[in-house]
């Protein structure tokens, strides 16, 4: 039978000839296929280096225009720091099945602040309020144009208490930040594949994510789950990253990439028992419903 090449230097370093496979039974998350936040991009990113191009010139400029060219520069600062937030609540929304729209659209207020920034600066250059206003709408509407608007709908949300909806989102949140903080904390570690090793561990607690999300009644089943198991890896992974980096010991090593293999089990195992209680919850509901049928549904006339 053939085997996937694993090793240190491989994409899925953890899983190979040196370290030890997913238990029997139990597929090996596809990193690059499950879905996690993707990052803000180089666009956004490009957005800060408009304001240093005001800044600059501001120094070479009279009283009037520094004031009209920090002013610019801090307003299209603002814009760009609200579009890469912006970008990152959009690809948060985007993962989960179930989602709130953002309490405060910041994509659209960055376009407001990026036309109001490039109005500034307009004015600063040519004096002329009329081409300043009409640079700045065209500023503002390119802006949302190449990075659109914000959600503006709750998604996946029809049918659904809001009440428990929201807990869902939150507890949700709660369990992101978890897994969040263990990935930047395995960083200090400087071992490519213990950081990849955790985001499989990532991959396996996200998929329990998606099935609170799809039902929340589940919640109450899987509570310890996304706060006291999720709060135990990230304190552990804090502590091990920290000793790790200071002596290399093998034996921690083994002992956390033991916990995170346990950790892996429970998570999927229960997001597999969940399934098979939906499942199971399902059957039992079109049984009832066919009997129903069945008693009201008069018999066909044979006259």
């Amino acid at each position: 039978m053939a085997q996937r090449f694993g090793g240190k230097y491989s994409p899925t370093g953890d899983v190979g000839r040196d370290h030890p496979a997913a238990p029997p039974g139990q597929s090996v998350p596809n990193l690059y296929d499950s879905k996690r936040p993707a990052p803000a991009g180089a666009r956004s990113n490009i957005l800060f280096l408009v304001p240093l191009i005001f800044a600059a010139k501001a120094f070479f400029s009279d009283a009037g225009g520094l004031v009209l060219n920090l002013g610019a520069a801090a307003l299209l600062l603002g814009a760009a720091l609200l579009t890469r937030e912006g970008l990152r609540a959009e690809a948060a929304y985007a993962l989960r099945k179930v989602a709130r729209r953002p309490a405060f659209p910041r994509k659209i207020f960055g376009s407001v602040l990026a036309g109001l920034g490039i109005a500034t600066g307009a004015l600063a250059a040519t004096g002329s309020t009329a081409f300043a206003a009409l640079f700045g709408l065209l500023g503002g509407a390119l802006h949302l144009g190449a990075f659109g608007p914000d959600p503006l709908r709750d998604k996946g949300a029809e049918g659904i208490d809001d009440f428990q909806a929201d807990r869902v989102a939150r507890a949700v949140d709660e369990a992101e930040a978890y897994l969040a903080a263990m990935k930047d904390a395995i960083l200090r570690a400087r071992d490519r594949s213990l950081e990849t090793r955790v985001e499989r561990f990532a991959a396996a607690a996200r998929q329990l994510f998606r099935r609170v999300e799809d039902d929340p009644r589940d919640l109450s089943a899987v509570r310890k789950y996304l706060g006291v198991y999720l709060m135990g890896a990230r304190d552990a992974t804090v502590k091990f990253a920290d000793l790790y980096a200071q002596n290399r010991d093998p034996k921690a090593r083994t002992d956390y990439e033991a916990l995170l293999a346990d950790l892996e089990t429970n998570f999927a195992d229960r997001s597999a028992r969940l399934l098979t209680n939906d499942a199971s919850a399902l059957d039992v509901e079109i049984q009832v419903l066919r009997e129903r049928l069945q008693y009201e549904t008069p018999p066909p006339n044979r006259d």
